[in-house]
C-alpha cells in the first residue's frame, strides 16, 4: 500500500473516491480543506398549534419525595 499524497500527515486519513476524508476534510484538487457547510433548513414554528405529544409527567414524579 502506498502513501496517499492527499493525506494531511497524520497517517490516519481514509479518503474515498470523491476526495472526502473521514475527518470531514475534502480534496480541492491541490490540498485538503474543510468541506463547505450545507445550508440548514428553516424551521417554522406555529405558536397557536396544539402540541402533538403530551408532556411526560411520569419521569418527573419518579423523583418526588
Amino acid at each position: 500500500m502506498s502513501e496517499d499524497l492527499r493525506c494531511c500527515g497524520s497517517g490516519t486519513c481514509i479518503i474515498d473516491t470523491d476526495g472526502r476524508c473521514w475527518c470531514g476534510q475534502m480534496w480541492d484538487g491541490q490540498k485538503m480543506c474543510h468541506a463547505p457547510l450545507a445550508a440548514a433548513q428553516a424551521i417554522v414554528l406555529d405558536a397557536t398549534a396544539e402540541p402533538t405529544q403530551k408532556p411526560r409527567r411520569a419521569a418527573l414524579t419518579k423523583f418526588k419525595k
